[in-house]
């Protein structure tokens, strides 16, 4: 995978707006020869942008491109701290990496993740640009055991958060994902660690598909959805500001009044309430209807011998 260097960075900007750019244009804004403009072009590319060149006009982004602004993000989330990494291996690593130097509510950004994964160690694709990449920072002083049900919580916040930015329709699936038209539109992992007796340290992290360039839409092997299927992606560091907004809100209620108190916002959101479904547990597979979530954030399964809950641990949720 690629770096993104100062010189790409730059030329980048140059190329963000869309439109077709001259290489000996943009080698004489960045003082480099018309060949090392390809050299670097074919660089971005290999971090999943969508550029392509035409002979006479130069070169062009297949969609324009928002990038996230440092300095707007960390004047409007104040006093919580915004670190934006361009190209990283990991936001949720490298937010665990630094937790001692961490406050309760900092966010790092990431406008490519080349190590990203998801639950259970899966690899999540993350091209340039192409999604929210995103890990925040929590503390509870209550321990490992009050954090039962946050995922929940992240992402109700995010679909109230979205909805309120013109991106509605999006629901939830148990206990970390978020859907559309039934389809996968984003994953939340929530990592912790902590000692006995201790706080709970939390790292969440979230991907959230924007606009994905298709030659990565190829690699997934799942429904999926992106935002800008529902909606104009008009502000995309507006839409930063609000989901992490949000997140500070709802992470604060969560600690005084857990997951209980938010039970029924996530069963009006819940994609698979009310649907046939299947629960795999390892070698075992469980059949009955969807109930939403009980006052743990238990999983309800409504199934001949009555009703199951079923909690956290590597559970898997298939609609039927």
């Amino acid at each position: 995978m690629s770096e993104l260097t100062p010189l790409r960075e730059a030329l980048l900007k140059r190329l963000a707006d869309g439109q077709f750019h001259s290489g000996e244009q943009l080698g004489e804004a960045l003082s480099v020869s018309r060949a090392a403009v390809s050299k670097h072009v074919q660089a971005l590319k290999a971090l999943g942008l969508d550029i392509y060149s035409i002979s006479g006009k130069g070169y062009r982004l297949a969609v324009p491109l928002q990038l996230l602004e440092p300095p707007r993000l960390s004047r409007e989330l104040a006093p919580a701290r915004v670190e934006v990494v361009p190209v990283i291996g990991s936001t949720n690593q490298y937010w665990l990496e630094s937790i001692g130097r961490l406050n309760p509510g900092d966010v790092c950004l990431a406008e490519c993740q080349t190590a990203g994964r998801g639950r259970r160690g899966r690899h999540w694709i993350s091209p340039f640009g192409g999604q929210l990449i995103m890990s925040l920072y929590w503390r509870l002083e209550q321990g490992m055991a009050a954090a039962m049900g946050l995922s929940l919580v992240v992402g109700i916040a995010v679909v109230e958060a979205l909805a309120e930015q013109g991106f509605a329709g999006v629901e939830l699936k148990w206990p970390n994902d978020l859907y559309y038209d039934g389809r996968k539109l984003a994953g939340i992992l929530v990592e912790m660690s902590g000692t006995a007796g201790g706080p709970c340290h939390l790292v969440i992290g979230m991907g959230l598909n924007l606009l994905l360039p298709k030659g990565e839409q190829e690699r997934i092997n799942q429904p999926w959805a992106e935002l800008a299927g529902i909606a104009d992606i008009r502000d995309r560091n507006g839409m930063v500001i609000g989901l992490v907004g949000r997140l500070h809100d709802y992470l604060h209620r969560f600690e005084r009044q857990g997951i209980a108190a938010f039970r029924e916002q996530w069963n009006r959101l819940d994609y698979f309430n009310g649907k046939p479904v299947r629960v795999l547990m390892g070698e075992q597979e469980i059949h009955g209807i969807a109930r939403g979530i009980d006052e743990q954030g238990g999983l309800r399964l409504e199934t001949p011998q009555g009703i199951r809950s079923f909690l956290g641990g590597e559970i898997s949720l298939r609609g039927n």
